[in-house]
């Protein structure tokens, strides 16, 4: 004997098959992303920023995992982690592997950016138009930078030849650039150096400014010479076959979103950088001194082996060295004039 099926089941059975299939209740795609800074600075705030705006674009359909503090990979490894498939998206910065990212480096030679958002539109255009085979492995989302390194330290610094013989922490390209100023530079992870200040094993830190406040290096780093040595690049990836499975729609939502991302990220850190001083001046009263012009213009003096030395290596390697530098110097003035 056949048992009938209600109509009242039926109807529900249809309608749930009906909603099961609709668009706006898709099964959600769930996308991983790797971050090697605190949740609280400026990288992982961008991280957070995308991730929100990918989930509100695709309707709620794209999830978004985020994994800061190195949790999901650490910061050397996030490249090519997100190769390996071992995390779907991931954040990491150029400088971390040197001659990795031939191109990209040319942003972090000291140039003399003024701020984030001119420096991170600069990289992104300068990548738009080479379309460098650094990034073939994986698919570029989007891309920023620092603001500027500047020199913060426990006593005042008033003048370049201040800085001759100062330990100073860096990282990076800052490690060859103190170099030629001067300075004695001692290479270590942000989180080491505020043990490193208090004990005297460096005088000071090299580093964009809103580690005052994020990481409170103000209450032992009272003074900042404002010196604009380089910014550090940072680059957004996703893993190709993972993002060769997306919908159509999706990898558009994406797509609209890497300039945007781009410039919402070095304005954003712009922004905190000046809250930073306002909140290390108020708390602490921080005081911050301009080199003069002479000064910089010794400091480009000095640091300029640099970029021949860029130009030289990445000729060598078959990509248009003097081409790329002349592009960057355009790309600087242009941005600068539009991003004050």
């Amino acid at each position: 004997m056949k048992r009938r099926i209600s109509p009242l089941i039926a109807a529900v059975f249809a309608v749930a098959v009906l909603l099961a299939c609709a668009p706006g209740h898709a099964a959600s795609i769930v996308l991983t992303y790797a971050n090697f800074p605190p949740a609280t600075t400026f990288p992982s705030i961008q991280m957070e920023r995308w991730a929100k705006e990918v989930e509100k674009r695709t309707g709620g359909r794209v999830k978004v995992q985020t994994f800061p503090g190195g949790t999901l990979l650490p910061a050397k490894n996030i490249f090519d982690g997100v190769v390996a498939g071992m995390a779907d998206i991931g954040n990491f910065a150029m400088s971390y592997q040197p001659g990795r990212f031939p191109l990209s480096e040319a942003i972090d030679l000291p140039v003399g950016f003024r701020n984030a958002r001119a420096a991170s539109m600069a990289l992104f255009d300068l990548i738009e138009k080479y379309q460098p085979k650094e990034f073939a492995k994986v698919k570029l989302i989007t891309v920023f930078t620092c603001p500027p390194a500047d020199i913060m330290t426990r006593i005042p610094v008033r003048s370049l030849k201040e800085i001759k013989g100062m330990e100073l922490r860096t990282s990076g390209t800052g490690t060859d650039v103190l170099r030629r100023i001067g300075a004695i530079p001692i290479g270590m992870p942000q989180s080491e150096a505020p043990e490193a200040i208090q004990k005297g094993i460096v005088k000071g830190n090299v580093s964009s400014m809103e580690i005052l406040k994020d990481f409170n290096f103000a209450a032992y780093l009272p003074y900042a010479a404002e010196a604009n040595l380089f910014v550090v690049s940072f680059a957004v990836v996703m893993n190709k076959d993972r993002w060769d499975s997306l919908p159509a729609d999706v990898k558009k939502v994406i797509d609209g979103l890497s300039r945007e991302q781009a410039e919402w990220t070095g304005a954003y850190v712009d922004d905190h950088v000046r809250e930073a001083l306002e909140w290390s001046k108020k708390k602490y009263g921080h005081q911050v001194i301009r080199l003069s012009d002479a000064d910089q213009s010794e400091i480009s003096r000095l640091t300029r082996p640099m970029i021949d030395d860029y130009v030289r290596k990445v000729t060598a390697q078959g990509l248009p060295g003097r081409e790329i530098m002349k592009d960057v110097y355009a790309l600087k003035q242009k941005h600068e004039k539009k991003y004050r």
